[in-house]
């Protein structure tokens, strides 16, 4: 697939408007336009979907969610040398794509949702784990996108993917696992990338399941915090900074306390984050 629509390649527009990617601003851009329309289809068809896309730089992704028949893209972006590139895309796409200038940890994403809404995005690394657990930690929930398709470096999609017992298994991994189905959908080579990368990139699809309402997000947050914190020791003493008494907390999650964080599974912090509360006005 060369070319997806009437527009130039990426590779001229780059040119033409003096794209070169900054590292200040995570850009890695993707040009090449099959892997583009791969990560479009990751979460299924895109018919009547609106598109929230985060950092689009010249517009390979938005090219490709709107090919695939997004209703519209909601483009996010703060570099404006990238403005004349999405205008194009724009005017071949008429009434779809919709560019706002701003950083994207301080977009209200709430506001952009109308009607069935997913997150597609080459993440820029550098902001790519916080916009993540943003999204993850948004109320109310069940949030108002229906998944998130993201590009991430391989490292982090292992520590969001990660089980009990896996070298990589988290904080972010349980916060993940408590919130979505996360899976990794492909690898993508440092190659497909200008500049390339220092390391291999991955695409993590994850859609938000239910979860218990009675289990608050900073409870979980002050738990996670505490065990990994000292991952290499027992629960019994990791646990202790948390300020509550340690056997009654392990006894809620049915725990010895000879455990050590990374062999707990999700709901073993899900019991204590429920419990911690009257733990601490006991």
């Amino acid at each position: 697939m060369s070319q997806i629509d009437a527009l130039p390649p990426l590779r001229e527009v780059i040119a033409k408007h003096g794209l070169r990617a900054k590292k200040e601003l995570g850009q890695n851009f993707l040009l090449d336009l099959n892997l583009t329309a791969r990560i479009a289809r990751v979460g299924g068809a895109l018919t009547g979907v609106r598109v929230i896309e985060v950092g689009p730089g010249p517009g390979g992704l938005t090219r490709a969610l709107l090919a695939e028949g997004a209703a519209e893209v909601i483009a996010i972006e703060r570099d404006p040398r990238t403005m004349p590139a999405l205008a194009q895309i724009a005017d071949a796409y008429p009434g779809k794509l919709t560019v706002v200038s701003g950083d994207a940890l301080e977009v209200d994403y709430h506001s952009l949702a109308a009607g069935p809404t997913r997150i597609i995005a080459n993440l820029p690394y550098n902001i790519a784990t916080p916009l993540l657990t943003g999204w993850l930690t948004t109320a109310p929930w069940p949030p108002f996108f229906e998944s998130l398709t993201l590009m991430f470096q391989r490292e982090v999609a292992e520590r969001i993917c990660a089980h009990p017992g896996d070298e990589a298994y988290g904080r972010l991994a349980v916060l993940a696992g408590w919130r979505s189905e996360a899976r990794i959908a492909f690898n993508v080579s440092r190659e497909a990338f200008t500049p390339q990368p220092n390391v291999t990139s991955a695409v993590v699809h994850l859609k938000p399941r239910a979860v218990d309402p009675t289990v608050a997000v900073r409870d979980l947050e002050n738990v996670t915090k505490a065990a990994f914190g000292q991952r290499r020791k027992m629960v019994r003493q990791s646990l202790k900074s948390l300020g509550v008494a340690v056997p009654a907390l392990l006894k809620t999650a049915g725990l010895q306390g000879n455990e050590r964080a990374e062999e707990l599974p999700i709901q073993a912090f899900l019991a204590m984050a429920r419990a911690l509360p009257a733990l601490r006005n006991a």
